[in-house]
């Protein structure tokens, strides 16, 4: 027989709020009846899986992986999201703490303090849930000039399984996080490996949606490239056939790493007032 929850929630901030508590309520009965839970893996937690270039994607390196049978993979998919692909680090919220791209222990780096107090506030309500997002906390090969936070998720983790976009969406929303910029949703069906080619191409020649350009020169630029991925859920295990991505060549224009003389990426707002402050300078000098 099965049980039946009754829930009375009264909330003075809203029905945001009160859609965060059932929510909360929900995966934490969820968890307890076994409905997700399983045997935990004996690793603190898992790095995000390796993501094979596209054929056509001009920005390689040696170490790069290319998926040469990605028509393949791809006519097994109903639907691609496409997303853009950001210049930061790769970074995990767990209930373990917040890891980079090696999740051998939590990061400590000083462009994630940020991010570890946000985890501060979140970490007792993640459960399974593994949040991984691009963390533009630090500039690297490109600049953002219209940034309104400094992370955004683009993929959610619970146990064996990572969640469908529209579940990544959720969680993001739930825990009030941005997701990385959805350029296109578009059904399989309709694609040929010319078009999707062509449309791909097309996509990365545009500027970021943040206002991309060149932190030395300050010349705009384009994105960094796209990220194309199955919009439903897919096992851990089947990663590679579900995730593709395209980024531009020549991305990484110097040879000494970003960490050496790493710098903090202005906010949108803060960009905004220090522009107001030069144009008062101004005024006073006249």
């Amino acid at each position: 027989m099965k049980e039946k929850v009754y829930l009375q929630i009264t909330s003075g901030r809203g029905p945001a709020e009160c859609c965060r508590v059932v929510a909360l309520v929900l995966f934490s009965c969820a968890k307890k009846n076994k409905y997700l839970i399983k045997k935990k893996k004996k690793m603190i937690s898992e790095k995000y899986g390796r993501t094979y270039h596209y054929p056509f994607s001009p920005g390689t390196t040696s170490d790069d992986r290319i998926n040469h049978t990605y028509w393949e993979d791809i006519q097994r998919i109903k639907t691609l999201v496409h997303t853009e692909k950001l210049d930061g680090e790769n970074n995990c919220l767990s209930q373990w703490g917040v890891f980079a791209r090696s999740h051998a222990a939590p990061t400590t780096s000083p462009w994630t303090r940020q991010l570890r107090e946000r985890w501060e506030l979140i970490k007792n309500d993640l459960g399974d849930i593994e949040i991984f997002g691009e963390n533009l906390y630090a500039i690297h090969s490109i600049e953002y000039q219209r940034l309104e936070m400094h992370f955004y998720i683009f993929a959610v983790r619970c146990m064996d399984q990572w969640l469908s976009w529209e579940e990544v969406k959720f969680y993001a929303a739930l825990f009030d996080l941005p997701t990385v910029p959805e350029l296109k949703i578009e059904p399989v069906s309709g694609l040929t490996p010319e078009l999707l080619k062509q449309e791909i191409i097309d996509m990365s020649q545009d500027p970021s949606v943040f206002g991309s350009c060149d932190p030395w020169t300050k010349v705009a630029c384009t994105r960094e490239g796209v990220v194309s991925r199955n919009i439903e859920e897919y096992p851990v295990s089947e990663f590679a056939h579900h995730v593709f991505k395209y980024v531009r060549k020549g991305h990484v224009k110097t040879d000494e790493h970003w960490t050496r003389n790493w710098k903090r990426a202005p906010l949108v707002w803060e960009l905004s007032n220090e522009k107001e402050n030069n144009d008062e300078l101004e005024i006073d000098r006249r």
